[in-house]
């Protein structure tokens, strides 16, 4: 899987993970400086990671696209998250235009974290 570098994905210390066509998965340990007060894994890692894994996803949706924008990300925020996180990215109806993507965010023990919807607009080279 190919993919242009992110910084702030970096910064994060998210690792892409390799994907059957339609999905995607990033990890993250949520330590130090991603943590929020609590030391549970702060709200912006747990986005980012589900921003990232269902772009990704949404990259094998359209041919042609060298990139993609988010439209619109919902959230819910559902456990506090510790430790090594896997996210996961789906697409749920791809379309020239737009994509509809969904994801979720599990600890190491399997625990729902978070779950999300994404909306991602193709980028085309121009």
């Amino acid at each position: 899987m190919s993919t242009a570098r992110i910084p702030f994905m970096e910064h994060c210390g998210i690792t892409l993970v390799e994907a059957p066509e339609g999905r995607a998965w990033t990890v993250a340990e949520a330590e130090g400086p991603l943590t929020n007060s609590r030391g549970f894994a702060h709200g912006g890692l747990l986005m980012t990671m589900l921003d990232i894994a269902m772009g990704h996803a949404a990259r094998d949706a359209v041919d042609g696209a060298a990139s993609f924008a988010t439209i619109d990300l919902q959230i819910a925020f559902l456990h506090p998250g510790s430790g090594r996180l896997k996210a996961e990215g789906r697409v749920l109806r791809p379309g020239k235009s737009v994509v509809f993507c969904e994801g979720d965010v599990r600890d190491a023990e399997g625990t729902l974290v978070a779950n999300a919807t994404g909306i991602f607009r193709p980028i085309f080279p121009k």
